[in-house]
């Protein structure tokens, strides 16, 4: 009995030492976002020590996790108005969200939408995306079409890349547009996270196609991630230890995708791999400069890191570093131009802020019309978590404001 007097303090107080971070005083519902994080840290720990064992790749692990409490949110998921299917557009699996036909038989809008996950993570089948797409199709009337593409280990780029390629070029053929009774002037492709980076480059790469005979009206990014040139930008240095994306976590996403030497992180971290003295990124460096692009209110007083000498062979290891299909920032001002109207959601305690942000800028300054869509209390992967027990006020009100936005565009 007197153990357990000793024990139960002393794993109260554990708890709270592994559950507490500082946050911002913004941040919306704090605990709850600590407890969200403490459980994703704990997960990921659980994989990397069944990782450590040689028993699976602790991505695996870290999805099965994932998916097993995701079985229960998806009992509160009510689809009886929206019909749900499974198809395969191109060798790619989609889940379709159709909303009923309406009295005048009129066509409906599209939404191709990819999810977020740091390309390893979640699944177009997840409650969290299945309760998003229920509920656009719902509000904006639209078929939505949510992708399911590879993931890591199992893919690395580009295979990613042309999944939601492959299914979004199949979705936009007049004849399947017709079968699901689409608009063709009036499609959106969306995602958040990793799904934004793949939505940004595949509309980059849909508006270099001179045969296609439907192009998307609209883009809409998430907190889209876009760029690995620079992991020093004032996001980036603001919010490296923030939930649920820290610094570190992003740039092991990176590696993951590209299957790069983990012993090369910190050298991204200071940003060798982008020196002055590596001739590969030079041509690159003027189309990520942070202090011409980015408002007084993100840069504060942070200042550029820019190494002097540093590690070409990163890039001779990882040319994908420099690829526009895995970093659409570093996209020519040729291929800007031609992007569609655009929308950009960001968070203020989020390492990708900037990337957003930037993004935005430059092709705003291409000459496309763009919304930057910004909020100052919410946080990286916030829109999704509207289900209880994740369920955040942060998650309303940016979902809300993405939604409206393609309702009054689209």
């Amino acid at each position: 009995m007197r153990a357990a007097w000793v024990l139960l303090p002393a794993l109260a107080a554990f708890s709270a030492y592994y559950v507490y971070l500082p946050l911002p005083g913004a941040v919306t519902d704090p605990w709850k976002l600590m407890l969200l994080d403490a459980t994703f840290r704990a997960a990921q720990q659980m994989g990397h020590l069944i990782h450590y064992l040689r028993l699976s790749h602790h991505l695996i692990v870290l999805n099965y996790l994932i998916c097993t409490f995701d079985l229960y949110q998806l009992e509160s998921i009510s689809s009886e108005d929206i019909k749900v299917t499974d198809a395969v557009f191109d060798g790619v699996e989609v889940r379709v969200f159709e909303p009923p036909a309406r009295g005048d038989e009129s066509l409906k809008r599209g939404v191709v939408y990819i999810h977020g996950g740091g390309w390893a993570l979640a699944s177009a089948r997840t409650s969290l995306y299945i309760n998003l797409c229920r509920i656009m199709a719902d509000s904006l009337k639209a078929v939505v079409v949510s992708i399911e593409y590879r993931l890591i280990p199992k893919a690395r780029f580009p295979e990613q890349y042309h999944d939601a390629l492959r299914a979004t070029k199949h979705f936009l053929q007049p004849e399947v547009l017709a079968e699901y009774s689409v608009d063709p002037s009036r499609i959106a492709i969306s995602g958040d996270s990793a799904g934004g980076n793949l939505a940004a480059a595949v509309c980059q790469q849909l508006s270099k196609e001179e045969d296609l005979t439907v192009r998307p009206k609209l883009q809409a990014l998430i907190y889209p991630v876009l760029q690995a040139f620079d992991f020093n930008t004032p996001s980036y240095q603001q919010n490296r230890n923030m939930p649920v994306l820290p610094r570190h976590v992003m740039i092991n996403y990176w590696l993951y995708y590209f299957n790069g030497n983990h012993d090369l992180a910190h050298a991204l971290l200071i940003n060798n791999h982008t020196a002055l003295d590596v001739g590969q990124a030079l041509s690159f460096r003027g189309r990520l400069n942070w202090t011409s692009l980015l408002p007084p209110s993100f840069k504060k007083d942070y200042k550029p890191v820019v190494q002097a000498t540093g590690t070409a062979e990163i890039i001779q290891k990882m040319p994908a570093l420099l690829d526009v299909r895995a970093v659409p920032l570093l996209a020519d001002n040729a291929t800007l131009q031609r992007q569609p109207k655009t929308y950009v959601l960001t968070c203020e305690n989020d390492v990708l802020r900037d990337d957003g942000a930037m993004y935005a800028k430059r092709l705003e300054n291409a000459g496309v019309h763009v919304t930057l869509d910004h909020f100052h209390n919410c946080f990286h992967g916030c829109m999704i978590f509207t289900l209880w027990p994740t369920d955040f006020s942060a998650a309303f009100q940016t979902r809300s404001s993405y939604i409206k936005w393609l309702d009054e565009n689209l």
